[in-house]
Parts: structure tokens; C-alpha cells; sequence
């Protein structure tokens, strides 16, 4: 995890990695609830007997789910020390590019891509690569609009 003390010092970071999170296990279990939350039960997610024969030999993971996760992922990544509140105001350009199986051990790289004054903190455009472990590409590419406020 990594500290930092003010909002204002992350401007002069643009362009650089902000921090790395903690492993999390992508599991049926977790897969199954997002499916129920959502009322997206589609086999390739929630039958694992359907899904040994799909595309992908195993059930995989929403790629909504993929992106919901965000949120614990920054918890574990970074932390700055003046911010008394921060907000999801949305997402830039998000992309898919590879699945989760079942089982699956997810991490995201964050690296701050702007840092803009608002009125009482500021929004930072944080790039959100999601990783696989043992996989050669990401499975989740995102920009992730966050407004801080100190």
C-alpha cells in the first residue's frame, strides 16, 4: 500500500503508477452473487457443467463483476491522507480484454492519468489495469473518474 500525505502532491504524479492492490480470488460463490444481484444468470457464469463444454472450459467471471471490483482493489493500492471523502463519478473508456475463469487471482495497477481542481479537492482520471495472475495480458483496461475531497 502505498501513503500519501496530501491531494495536492499527487499533481505533480501524473503519468506515474500510483500503487499496486492486494490479490483477490475470483471464486463461484462471488460469481454466483454478482449473478444474483444483477439477474444475470447467463450459463457461461452460473452452470459449471454448461461452461466445462463452452468456449472457455470453466464458468467465468461478468465482466461487470471484473469492474466492480474496483473499489477493494483501490483500498489496498493507495491511500492519501487528506482526503475525507472520494467519490465514483465514472468511467472513460473501459474494455474487456480477456476473461476471468473461475478460480482466478485478480490485482489492479492504478497510474494517475489527470488531476483536476474542483471545488473542495479535486478529480483524478486514474488508470485501473486489472491482471490475471499467471496470464500474459490484462483482463480489464479502465479510467476511473474519482472526485476528492479534502
Amino acid at each position: 500500500m502505498r501513503h500519501y500525505e496530501h491531494l495536492a502532491d499527487l499533481r505533480a504524479l501524473v503519468g506515474e503508477p500510483l500503487g499496486d492492490s492486494d490479490w483477490l480470488i475470483v471464486d463461484q460463490a462471488r460469481i454466483d452473487r454478482f449473478a444474483d444481484a444483477t439477474e444475470d444468470r447467463q450459463w457461461i457464469h452460473v452452470d459449471p457443467q454448461r461452461a466445462a463444454l463452452g468456449p472457455f472450459g470453466a464458468p467465468i467471471a461478468h465482466g461487470f463483476l471484473t469492474l466492480s471490483l474496483l473499489p477493494v482493489f483501490f483500498e489496498s493500492a493507495y491511500a492519501i491522507a487528506d482526503v475525507r471523502m472520494a467519490v465514483n463519478y465514472g468511467l472513460d473508456r473501459v474494455r474487456f480484454t480477456a476473461p476471468v475463469p473461475v478460480g482466478s487471482r485478480l490485482r489492479a495497477r492504478f497510474a494517475l492519468k489527470r488531476w483536476d481542481a474542483i471545488d473542495g479537492g479535486a478529480q483524478l482520471g486514474i488508470e485501473a489495469v486489472i491482471e490475471r495472475d499467471g496470464a500474459a495480458k490484462p483482463v480489464c483496461i479502465a479510467e476511473s473518474l474519482i472526485r476528492c475531497f479534502t
